[in-house]
């Protein structure tokens, strides 16, 4: 297991400034690889927590999604990541947090919503791993689960055309366009016991399915 600092660590001015120095490269490559064009930038919150949910289908929506605010973002790694003394501040400062693989999903969940807490965004893609073709898949309710638990609101994303830039499976780069379309917050709330029920969040997902599928859809013809 990744030692706790590495947890929330890379809070300190050099790792932020290291952060935006590192999005401004890495996005802009992605720029000029995708020809990517954003919309509906202005749904994303311009403060407080907040969990992103984009569309999953290439290695490149990461740093996609890193181009719809400058805000560092925070994601999940696999805590192995983190045994590498050279790499751990990097990480971190990233906005990588470890998480141990094979582990109860609770524990995932935990850091999640800890993440949230401390008023950071967070990116969960809630399809789960890289997926393909043009129908959102069957989402996981973790999503969900964490923005309820700290009454975050989610921001769905669609994605259009980054499978045909790095499809699952492929180590190879193509040249094609890409467009993200960011949709409204969906606004979610824990009981007054700061309870989770199991149909607020079964609710949350089918929610988030169909703007999901509406977004993909137009980012899709967008890239065409």
């Amino acid at each position: 297991m990744a030692e706790v600092d590495t947890f929330m660590a890379g809070n300190s001015r050099a790792s932020r400034i290291f952060y935006h120095v590192a999005r401004l490269i890495v996005v802009g490559l992605t720029r000029v690889i995708t020809r990517l064009e954003v919309h509906g930038a202005h749904n994303v919150p311009t403060s407080g927590a907040f969990v992103l949910a984009p569309i999953h289908r290439s290695n490149i929506d990461t740093p996609i999604a890193a181009a719809v605010t400058r805000r560092r973002l925070r994601f999940m790694g696999k805590d192995s990541l983190w045994r590498h003394q050279s790499i751990r501040w990097l990480l971190s400062a990233l906005g990588g947090f470890p998480v141990t693989r094979g582990s109860a999903d609770r524990e995932a969940l935990a850091r999640c919503i800890a993440v949230l807490k401390a008023g950071e965004p967070l990116v969960l893609f809630p399809e789960g791993t890289r997926q393909f073709g043009p129908t959102v898949m069957p989402l996981f309710d973790g999503a969900a689960y964490v923005a309820v638990k700290a009454s975050v609101p989610i921001v769905p994303v669609g994605i259009g055309g980054s499978e045909g830039v790095m499809p699952k499976g492929s180590r190879m780069i193509r040249f094609k366009k890409c467009v993200v379309v960011v949709g409204e917050p969906i606004v979610v709330v824990a009981d007054e016991n700061g309870r989770v029920p199991r149909s607020a969040v079964k609710e949350t997902t089918d929610e988030l399915t169909r703007r999901l599928q509406s977004l993909f859809e137009e980012a899709g013809q967008r890239a065409r």
